[in-house]
């Protein structure tokens, strides 16, 4: 690590004139910016003149002593690093000073070359300390739902849920249809957890050849498979105190489902090969676009894995649900994209984009805004740089002007969206009385009352 030696300033203190001169003009000559002072008194008031790096002190001083000036410096200062300088007969005391937050000590007489490596590690520990601290800030920032965009209804319900859950050691399973953020979330919750520090390991369960998937999750010891040349520790242990998260858990094979329920009952894991149980301390945090429930009853997932698994659960919403915060995260994505968020979008465009029903969720609209920045010619944003099918759409229920996607969409979610606008339509059309709004679209009163039970619509109304 390269120290820029002239950012750093030094206080030396030590009542022995010849001693601060010695070690002020040493570390000037290193190109430290240093200040004196003779005793622990003076000390303290050169501290409250100016911030200092490091303070080098003699433990044995008149009126305000080295111990005294360390607890001030420890109280006042946490982040000046101390060093102590003391006699051999005084070792004890400089033990104490160790213990009383002092960095190190360093015993009379000394080499230069010892002082000089002992100031230059002293400082790049501290540099180290500060740049984890900004590290861990900016993590913080960038997960305690700063990319988790929204001010809808949902999403603050989402965002509730999370900070209540974050705190906890419980199971957290993540739904919703792909490209809602569900990854987001978990690390939301890691990051907002005490588990903030330790590692945050994603692993897609279907990206992964069921062959490999026990090791890579457990690990194999040395030889128990052909390509084993040495023991590797798996994922679970890699995660060791923090949060693993486990997308697309419902792609899991069914051998691999017995597995991962006996490491959540026992909270051990075995390796490939090996005998011996290794206990692990991690937060589980799955994910999936499919209905477990619909699974469980298809025998393709275990029903007491599921019920471990889903302790908790967090519902994302689809963008459909949340339209109004589409310009939200479109000044979101700009900003993350270019370093902007004050593009305007032409008032067509921005119809489009709000009246198109986004299979892809917030993953396509984020392909799109890159799309506008890429094609965008102007400070504007037009219909002319958006992709054909929204350019084309009308909204749900668009017919001709809908595509599917490569990647497929949630046609049951869909059709469920168009039927709940012209449900909500109708009722609107008649002051909410549901047998008028059951006539207007030929159907029973039985019919509109289940169908709108279904969408959880309890409107007021008169006469039915």
């Amino acid at each position: 690590m390269a120290l820029d030696s002239s950012k750093y300033r030094i206080l030396v203190v030590d009542d022995e004139e010849s001693m601060r001169e010695f070690l002020a003009i040493m570390l000037h000559r290193e190109g430290y910016q240093v200040d004196v002072g003779m005793d622990g008194g003076q000390a303290v008031e050169r501290l409250k003149e100016c911030t200092y790096d490091l303070v080098i002190s003699d433990i044995k001083m008149p009126r305000v002593s080295g111990i005294e000036l360390l607890k001030h410096i420890k109280e006042r200062f946490p982040e000046t690093v101390v060093l102590m300088i003391t006699a051999f007969s005084t070792t004890e005391e400089a033990v104490e000073a160790m213990k009383q937050g002092a960095y190190d000590y360093i015993t009379k007489p000394f080499k230069n070359e010892e002082i000089r490596l002992i100031v230059q590690n002293a400082l790049e520990r501290k540099l180290l300390r500060q740049e984890n601290l900004a590290l861990k800030k900016e993590l913080g920032k960038r997960y305690s739902f700063g990319n988790l965009v929204g001010k809808s209804k949902p999403m603050q319900e989402v965002y509730d849920l999370i900070q209540k859950v974050a705190s906890s050691k419980a199971n957290v399973l993540v739904t919703g249809e792909s490209g809602t953020g569900k990854e987001l979330v978990a690390k939301a919750i890691h990051y907002n957890s005490e588990r903030r520090d330790k590692p945050f390991v994603p692993i897609n369960c279907g990206a992964i050849p069921e062959n490999l998937l026990e090791s890579e999750l457990f690990g194999h010891e040395k030889g128990s498979f052909t390509g084993a040349v040495q023991q590797k520790q798996g994922l679970f242990q890699v995660a060791e105190g923090g949060t693993i998260f486990l997308d697309e858990i419902a792609e899991l094979p069914q051998m691999m489902q017995v597995k991962l329920l006996r490491v959540l009952q026992e909270r051990e894991i075995r390796r490939v090969g090996g005998t011996k149980d290794i206990p692990v301390d991690v937060r589980l945090v799955a994910a999936t676009n499919k209905t477990l429930e619909q699974q469980v009853a298809d025998g393709q997932f275990r029903e007491d894995l599921f019920y471990r698994l889903n302790v908790i659960r967090i519902q994302l919403p689809s963008l459909r649900e949340r339209r109004e915060d589409i310009p939200l995260l479109i000044e979101h994505f700009f900003e993350k994209i270019i370093g902007e968020k004050d593009i305007q979008v032409a008032e067509g465009a921005m119809r489009r984009l709000l009246d198109y029903h986004w299979p892809g969720n917030i993953r396509e609209l984020e392909n799109v805004v890159e799309r506008c920045v890429v094609l965008g010619q102007s400070e504007e944003i037009g219909e002319d740089c958006l992709p054909a099918n929204l350019r084309s759409a009308n909204g749900p229920g668009a017919g001709p002007g809908l595509v599917i996607p490569d990647s497929g969409f949630d046609l049951d979610g869909y059709l469920g969206e168009i039927e709940q606008n012209i449900l909500l339509k109708a009722l609107d059309k008649t002051g909410g009385v549901r047998k008028k709004a059951a006539e207007l679209l030929g159907i029973t009163f039985r019919s509109i009352r289940y169908r709108l039970a279904k969408f959880g619509i309890d409107p007021d109304e008169e006469g039915g």
